[in-house]
């Protein structure tokens, strides 16, 4: 099984701005910008297209569909909570907490995927969604998928019984944990695990930090150790910064993919130990990452599937 892959979706975004039904557990979005929705959505572009053309340069093949006006989708711009496509020809499709992310599920997006991959199931769980139960795809589920281990992080996001339904259909192995970060002198859980936690192929980059658990922390190092992927550990700070939401790709080469302000928020040792494995794109996201409180691995969806002429 591959860990990394050189197919990736993206989402262009046609009305991107603050998604207040979101608001209320991704305490990474800031609702005080003090620009029009008008300039939001342009800048977001701009960004949008930017990363594209940077990833493309990089020898990625990036399949980019337009968002459409209606319905209205603020949050369109991060596809991967809604879908996720896999080595055996399987796409899942996931229950999502915000009402109006759930309108991002697209049928003509899965129909031209499937024109062109080889695809043999559908998974559909979005019926959890009349439980009000939620997994909101590989921003819940951070997958080893050589070793068949799927990370999650607990919240009203990450149901764990959805997960397990998740590890049972697809061969993985749950392992789940709770984290957290601080919110007018609170620690509340974080709403995403891929906000904290990145797994490459030979390392895994985690914030530790914010398992406040004794027991979950030493268990997950453990687990990390067994799989022997060297642990980059990151801090609350720089999860703040995105410096979490990152991605393995391969392009011409295999590269770990990130926005600028994560990047500039790490430290020498942390960049030295990244760059012995692969080389860094980083890539300005200032405002989708500031309205949207998702960063550069959010906007990607990886397509596992083979394509069809393979």
């Amino acid at each position: 099984m591959k860990q990394i892959t050189n197919h990736i979706m993206m989402i262009e975004p046609v009305s991107f701005n603050f998604n207040e039904e979101t608001s209320v557990d991704n305490h990474y979005q800031n609702s005080s910008i003090s620009i029009s929705q008008n300039e939001i959505q342009e800048k977001a572009l701009n960004e949008f297209q930017n990363f594209v053309e940077v990833l493309e340069n990089k020898g990625v093949n990036v399949i980019v569909f337009k968002d459409t006006m209606i319905p209205f989708t603020p949050d369109s711009i991060f596809p991967n909570n809604w879908v996720s496509f896999h080595e055996n020809g399987s796409i899942f499709l996931y229950p999502m907490l915000a009402k109006n992310r759930r309108k991002e599920r697209r049928d003509d997006i899965i129909s031209f995927i499937s024109s062109k991959f080889q695809v043999s199931e559908v998974h559909s769980l979005v019926d959890y969604e009349n439980q009000n139960l939620f997994l909101e795809g590989t921003g819940s589920l951070i997958l080893d998928r050589k070793n068949r281990i799927c990370y999650a992080a607990r919240s009203k996001r990450t149901d764990e019984k959805i997960l397990l339904e998740f590890c049972d259909r697809q061969g993985f192995t749950p392992f789940l944990f709770s984290a957290y970060q601080n919110v007018d002198s609170q620690r509340l859980p974080i709403y995403h695990t891929n906000v904290l936690m990145c797994i490459a192929n030979n390392y895994a980059i985690i914030c530790l930090d914010s398992i406040d658990n004794k027991q979950e922390r030493e268990n997950i190092i453990k687990q990390l150790n067994s799989t022997n992927k060297e642990i980059i550990e990151i801090f609350e700070e720089q999860v703040n910064s995105f410096a979490g939401n990152m991605l393995q790709v391969m392009g011409d080469k295999e590269y770990l993919v990130m926005s600028s302000s994560a990047l500039n928020s790490l430290n020498k040792k942390q960049k030295k130990s990244i760059l012995f494995y692969n080389e860094i794109i980083d890539v300005d996201l200032s405002i989708i990452e500031s309205c949207g409180g998702g960063s550069a691995r959010c906007m990607m969806g990886e397509i596992f599937l083979n394509l069809k002429n393979d």
